[in-house]
C-alpha cells in the first residue's frame, strides 16, 4: 500500500498517528522506514500511477490520443474499463515524471475528469491485468467491462462503443 507524503504529514500534524504508542510510523507498518531513501521511493510510487474517471467514451479517447502524441511520456500501459456510468482509465508509467511533467499531466487528466479511487472489485481487476491474468478472465472473474489493457488505440475504445450502442439500439451518454 502506497502512503502518500501529504498524509503522513497530515497525520504527524494533527498528532494522529494511531501508531504513535508503539513508535511506529505509518510508513513502518507498511514496510517502508524513516530513511528519506525508502520514503522518496515510496513517492516515487504514487508518480507512476493515474487513475481517473471520466463521463464519457470522447474524454477518454482524448487521453489515449494525447498519450500516443506524447511519446516521451514513459507510458508501461494503459487500462481502460467501461463502467454503466462512466470509464475508468489507468496510466502506468515505467518512471516517475519530474515534479512539473507531472503537474502539466495531472493538469491535462484533471480537464478530463476525476481522479478515482474504485470500488474492491474494479481495484482486483485493475490489479489481475497488471499481474499478467487476460482481460476475458479478468471481465469472468469480476464482472467488468475491459475495453483495453496495454497499449490501447482509438479503434479498441470505438469498436467497443459501436457493438455495444448496436446491441442497445440507442447510444447511452457515457459513450457519446
Amino acid at each position: 500500500m502506497k502512503v502518500s507524503p501529504l498524509k503522513l504529514g497530515y497525520l504527524n500534524q494533527i498528532g494522529g498517528n494511531p501508531h504513535s504508542r508503539t513508535g511506529m510510523s505509518p510508513l513502518s507498518v507498511y514496510g517502508v522506514s524513516r530513511n528519506d531513501k525508502y520514503v522518496s521511493a515510496c513517492q516515487d510510487c504514487q508518480l507512476m500511477e493515474y487513475l481517473y474517471y471520466l463521463a464519457n467514451a470522447s474524454l477518454t479517447l482524448r487521453v489515449v490520443e494525447h498519450l500516443h502524441v506524447m511519446p516521451w511520456l514513459p507510458v508501461r500501459f494503459i487500462t481502460v474499463i467501461h463502467q454503466i456510468d462512466g470509464w475508468v482509465v489507468k496510466v502506468k508509467l515505467d518512471r516517475a515524471l519530474d515534479q512539473q511533467e507531472d503537474g502539466d499531466f495531472r493538469a491535462f487528466l484533471n480537464e478530463q475528469g476525476i481522479p478515482y479511487e474504485p470500488e474492491i472489485r474494479v481495484r482486483m481487476a485493475l490489479w489481475g491485468l497488471e499481474t499478467g491474468q487476460s482481460p476475458v478472465e479478468v471481465m469472468r472473474r469480476y464482472q467488468v467491462a475491459v475495453v483495453s489493457h496495454g497499449n490501447p488505440d482509438r479503434t479498441d475504445i470505438e469498436e467497443f462503443r459501436q457493438q455495444f450502442v448496436q446491441g442497445l439500439g440507442y447510444c447511452p451518454e457515457t459513450l457519446a
